[in-house]
């Protein structure tokens, strides 16, 4: 058998994570047990749900699925619990720096409000972080299924938390629901504070909705993106500007995005040169977390261990790391290439 080199001990960082999809199944038993809560038969089961997102009723089942599993998530200590835990399976697949996304709003109701909410997340972030090694931030997310205005407070309270842990602003949710630009002044708070604008596009609408991403909100990195590759001239533009893709194989194939792991654009969009971040997005219901995004890479589209390198220095540089969080991670890098097959 050929020897390959490992991937969990590629130096990477992982820019596309949602924040209850992160969580452990196990975890989701246990705390559904604790509260009580009844779980539908795709999330006990012991497989990923199927999910297909193509439709409105599909993208319906996809985000009740999610839903009630952030239900089970009630306390400070189930907070800490599952950010720990995204840590501990970072670690194991060769993350050295996370960035976390999250929409405090869903979780203010039973954590006290918006602020404690926000503040209970940061507080247990740093403390995953230091106890496993990971460098941890947050990406605030806006949901584009509320008003505009919801955006806006949210943009001003991840500005404030800029100096706790909060690196970027993103928007999330269906995109075929909400124009972009009714967004822009909520981008345009964030920027103006200084955080990474990060919002989804290009996953379940074409080539425009990524366009209007870069016009509307001025994006440094595009939640998705492969629908660009349907686009050419837009391919270029990403390029030119080095708008980064976080490019989820494993979730574009679960939402029905693409019918096989082989027509997920990675070549496509690699070739193109523009950069890309592979991401697990929910692996609770995807049911592949960073790793096996990579593997995916290598195994259905034939990327070299050279270009997978070039992968994980493309999310290194992608990242809001500090400067010395990447030039670590990307000699790192260097020295996983040096050391061979089966080192």
């Amino acid at each position: 058998m050929e020897h390959v080199r490992d991937l969990r001990q590629l130096p990477k960082a992982h820019l596309h994570l949602h924040f209850t999809g992160s969580m452990r199944p196990a975890t989701l038993l246990e705390l559904a047990d604790k509260y009580g809560v009844h779980l539908p038969d795709a999330l006990t089961g012991g497989e990923p749900p199927s999910l297909r997102a193509t439709d409105e009723r599909g993208w319906f089942r996809f985000q009740r699925l999610y839903d009630i599993a952030r239900s089970c998530l009630r306390s400070p200590e189930d907070i800490r619990r599952l950010v720990r835990e995204a840590a501990e399976e970072d670690v194991r697949d060769g993350s050295g720096w996370l960035e976390i996304q999250v929409d405090p709003t869903s979780y203010a109701p039973r954590l006290g409000g918006l602020i404690p909410a926000l503040e209970i997340i940061l507080d247990a972030v740093g403390a995953a972080s230091r106890e496993t090694g990971l460098g941890m931030r947050v990406v605030v997310a806006a949901n584009r299924m509320k008003h505009p205005l919801d955006a806006r407070t949210l943009a001003r309270l991840a500005v404030r938390y800029a100096d706790r842990g909060v690196v970027g602003f993103g928007l999330s949710n269906d995109e075929r629901r909400g124009m972009a630009r009714d967004f822009d002044r909520a981008f345009a708070i964030a920027r103006e504070g200084g955080l990474l604008a990060a919002p989804h596009g290009g996953e379940l609408t074409g080539p425009a909705s990524v366009r209007d991403c870069l016009d509307d909100l001025g994006a440094r990195r595009i939640g998705h993106g492969v629908r660009a590759a349907e686009d050419p001239r837009l391919l270029r533009r990403l390029a030119e500007k080095g708008v980064t893709c976080e490019v989820c194989p494993a979730s574009n194939v679960a939402l029905g995005v693409y019918e096989k792991p082989d027509q997920v654009p990675l070549r496509t969009l690699y070739d193109a040169g523009v950069p890309m971040a592979l991401g697990a997005d929910d692996p609770l219901l995807f049911g592949s977390r960073l790793a096996e995004q990579y593997e995916m890479a290598r195994v259905h589209h034939g990327f070299s261990d050279e270009e997978l390198a070039e992968l994980a220095r493309q999310s290194v540089r992608a990242s809001a790391a500090p400067e010395d969080v990447r030039e670590k991670l990307l000699a790192g890098v260097d020295d996983w290439l040096a050391a061979g097959p089966g080192a």
